[in-house]
């Protein structure tokens, strides 16, 4: 026991910092932080058991699953400890899979510990941190050794495709997957049976949508493609039909995500069949310029890479993702489905869910996290280190760091650049860095008894 303890002894330090910063927010933030109105839309579905029109509804089943507990912290409680799963999984795929020394792969899983905005994304009521854990969870699986068998085939593909009905920006993840099924050589049974996984999962929840809405999908808006297109949308250029023509932009332009809620959007001007002409609008647009929509998504999408997290469009603090020092109480109009917040939180749990911030235990917390997380001149060092990967030739590499390559340059594409879309991308950056860092283990425990005697005694300590 004392061997295994030396042995794994950084790791031990840094989990136990994890675990006490997560207690502050626990103590500090009750029962939960509240990211208006996506939470209560979730939450509204978990109690109805229906799918959002508007977004697929994964972390609504999650919800759904734990409302036996009938305690909005007790659900905290468990997305923290699926947070420190990620860094427990990194952790031990690093150990396991490479020749790192134990406080190297504990620095590698450090910032998914320590970081936070992740902790704070754990104690938000929000689909991020369960799509995180599911995404992590499954692309671990495709690397745990270095041709996945049948099962863990089907094991990965099935867990990416629940990460895709919890945010739809997993499915480029299942992509990622098959193609590696196929790099690898798994075998056709291995392609089959996790293609077979995926498509129950994402089959089964478009039937589940279809019972609801009349046709088959995982839930969308077409308006945030549309607003994203308004950044850059020149009217002139794109010569739209004349029903789309009263969504073109006008000057100054707005921040993509506000040409959805704002007052002055094009989109108020329009009537019930927005989604159609929102979406036709959208597609003329990518069409007519193509170039200008990759520059402006990849050049947002770089944001994650300065010294001080930006609040869209403008650089500061993001207070949506941030443990604030006062919380305001839940208001009286209608949160989701006709009810207000007050009314789905007490239906989930009995009692109003509205959040306290209780002292001293806030006060440390928010005085932790004005350093204490991972900023973005280390996220694009972190990511460097991956890709080094592909040139000494570490080809496990690929999955995490496609995967996080997805997470990190999609969204902006396709909606708008957003801190809490960037978290996700933390433990796949590491996890693939970690993977460049550390000499693959050797094969001996395949060679044959005979064989294995005549390895050099130095490739021996190297691997111990």
């Amino acid at each position: 026991m004392a061997s295994f303890l030396r042995s794994h002894l950084a790791f031990f330090a840094l989990f136990v910092l994890g675990v006490a910063l997560r207690v502050l927010a626990v103590l500090g933030y009750r029962p939960a932080l509240w990211f208006w109105a996506d939470s209560f839309a979730y939450l509204s579905s978990g109690l109805d058991l229906r799918p959002l029109a508007s977004r697929p509804s994964g972390y609504s089943l999650f919800l759904w699953l734990l409302s036996p507990l009938r305690d909005i912290q007790a659900v905290v409680i468990v997305q923290h400890l699926l947070g420190i799963g990620v860094a427990v999984l990194i952790y031990v795929l690093l150990r396991r899979r490479t020749a790192l020394r134990g406080w190297i792969a504990a620095l590698v899983a450090a910032p998914v510990l320590l970081d936070a905005h992740q902790i704070q994304l754990e104690h938000l009521m929000m689909a991020d941190l369960l799509f995180t854990f599911l995404a992590v969870a499954g692309v671990a699986i495709l690397v745990w050794r270095p041709k996945p068998s049948v099962t863990a085939a089907a094991a990965a593909l099935f867990l990416l495709a629940l990460a895709t009905v919890t945010r739809t920006i997993g499915l480029p993840l299942i992509v990622i997957a098959a193609v590696w099924l196929l790099l690898t050589r798994a075998g056709a049974r291995a392609l089959v049976s996790g293609v077979a996984a995926a498509a129950v999962v994402l089959g089964g929840y478009a039937v589940w949508f279809h019972s609801a809405h009349g046709s088959y999908g995982m839930g969308g808006s077409s308006t945030w493609l549309w607003s994203r297109t308004m950044t850059f949308a020149d009217c002139a250029k794109m010569d739209p039909a004349p029903r789309l023509a009263p969504l073109c932009p006008t000057e100054p332009r707005l921040a993509a995500p506000a040409y959805i809620w704002d007052a002055a959007s094009p989109l108020q001007r329009v009537g019930a069949n927005r989604e159609e002409l929102a979406g036709e609008f959208a597609s003329l647009a990518i069409r007519s310029q193509p170039l200008d929509f990759l520059r402006t998504g990849l050049s947002d999408a770089l944001w994650a890479f300065e010294w001080e997290r930006r609040v869209y469009p403008s650089p500061g603090p993001q207070s949506a993702y941030v443990f604030p020092e006062s919380a305001k109480p839940f208001p009286d109009k209608i949160a989701s489905a006709g009810r207000t917040a007050t009314q789905l939180t007490t239906a989930y749990q009995g009692s109003s869910g509205e959040t306290r911030v209780v002292e001293p235990w806030a006060g440390w917390l928010r005085a932790y996290q004005e350093q204490g997380y991972l900023r973005g001149p280390f996220l694009a060092v972190i990511l460097l280190i991956g890709l080094g990967g592909l040139i000494v030739r570490r080809w496990a590499v690929i999955p995490p760091l496609a995967a996080a390559a997805a997470l990190l340059f999609v969204p902006p594409m396709i909606a708008a650049f957003d801190h809490r879309y960037i978290v996700p991308v933390v433990p796949l950056a590491c996890l693939a860095a970690g993977l460049a860092l550390g000499a693959r283990r050797s094969a001996a425990p395949d060679v044959q008894p005979d064989q294995r005697r005549k390895l050099p005694a130095a490739d021996d300590a190297a691997h111990s």
